[in-house]
């Protein structure tokens, strides 16, 4: 992740959900914000609701791998949070899955180039 640092502080993810932008898809949800610099923050939240902490860990594996795999196509000055759907099993995680729904997603925002 080139351009990329991580929101670690409960302030920094609160401060996205509460002023920032919601688009959906079909296995995971974005929340956004701009915050003028020249890089994305990203941060990932799974509830410990939907599955054990394997089941979680690999979720973020896969949301991870395909953020850094769209990295160079995104455009940068945003505070990014995915959430995995509660609805979903955690069978349906896999990589094209979430490749797909991601794209969707940051075309529908207009960050994807």
């Amino acid at each position: 992740m080139k351009n990329t640092e991580t929101l670690k502080k409960n302030y920094e993810f609160k401060n996205v959900f509460t002023k920032g932008k919601y688009y959906s898809g079909k296995y995971i949800e974005i929340f956004y914000t701009k915050n003028n610099k020249k890089i994305n923050n990203i941060g990932i939240a799974i509830s410990s609701k939907i599955t054990n902490a394997v089941g979680r860990n690999k979720i973020k594996r896969l949301i991870r791998e395909n953020y850094r795999l769209l990295e160079e196509q995104l455009n940068f000055g945003y505070n990014i949070i995915f959430l995995w759907k509660k609805k979903q099993d955690v069978e349906n995680a896999n990589f094209t899955n979430i490749k797909n729904d991601m794209k969707n997603i940051f075309t529908k925002i207009g960050i994807l180039n």
